[in-house]
């Protein structure tokens, strides 16, 4: 397994330092956050994302995925959430990045099929622009839809191969997920994987890995025994805690605790 780290933990940050951080602490992708607060984002004209593809192909780092905020299960018209994600899946081809990643973002009063079917739908319109650049749009365990076995609602139903999931471990375990259950459902339609440490259900703000609870080597484990060989993405919510320790500090530590689980599981 190869392993990145989210652009979520140094907020702003310019790509030529997040790049540089990916070098000296050993890391072998970046997941880079597209909002209008980052460096990269769906705004980017043609010549910065050129840049953006030059600096981290020159360093041999790569672009691992795009997170975006789209919420392909919100109530709505289609129109503009096909647009957003097209947006996103444009900014990934541009810059080399194999992955997009959405949000679920279900209206809690809509009956549950109605959402899944609303996300199964625009999923199902976005593949065909997702197969024509070369990317992958991803669902990630989060919100309404936190568990494996409700994503798995939504990505069966769509059936293709450029619609898939994105493992965030924390939202599948506070789902009540155990990480087998939560494999087993998301094995055929898998990207990649979020990993991350937190205190509690009750305390959620990033720690360094292995100094929290999150089953991170049951879920390396499972991996492992079922020979699954893709990315390892460390999301740190820094931009949604503040007073969390700078990220960079940790890196190499991160980087060091992902090794010695892949090494156990081995």
């Amino acid at each position: 397994m190869r392993l990145a780290f989210s652009t979520l933990g140094v907020p702003g940050l310019p790509v030529p330092e997040v790049v540089a951080l990916a070098t000296a602490h050993g890391y072998h992708g970046v997941e880079l956050r597209a909002h209008p607060e980052e460096p990269v984002h769906p705004g980017l004209g043609p010549a910065a994302r050129a840049d953006v593809a030059a600096e981290f192909k020159a360093a041999d780092v790569e672009v691992l995925g795009i997170a975006g905020y789209a919420r392909v299960a919100a109530p709505g018209e289609d129109g503009p959430v096909l647009d957003e994600v097209r947006g996103l899946l444009q900014l990934a081809h541009d810059v080399g990045a194999p992955f997009v990643r959405v949000f679920p973002g279900a209206d809690p009063a809509l009956p549950a099929a109605e959402s899944d079917a609303i996300a199964a739908r625009r999923l199902g319109t976005v593949a065909e622009d997702a197969a024509a650049l070369g990317v992958r749009v991803l669902l990630e365990t989060h919100d309404s839809h936190r568990t494996g076995a409700a994503a798995i609602r939504v990505l069966g139903p769509v059936g293709h191969r450029m619609a898939g999931a994105l493992w965030d471990v924390m939202h599948t375990w506070l789902g009540g997920e155990q990480p087998a259950e939560s494999f087993a459902a998301l094995a055929p339609h898998l990207g990649y994987v979020q990993v991350k440490d937190i205190a509690s259900a009750e305390d959620t703000a990033p720690l360094p890995l292995g100094a929290g609870t999150l089953p991170l080597s049951d879920c390396v484990e499972e991996l492992s025994r079922h020979g699954w060989d893709g990315w390892l993405c460390w999301e740190y919510e820094k931009r949604w805690y503040e007073t969390a320790a700078p990220l960079p500090g940790l890196l190499t530590a991160g980087r060091d605790h992902l090794a010695r689980l892949l090494d156990e599981s081995a």
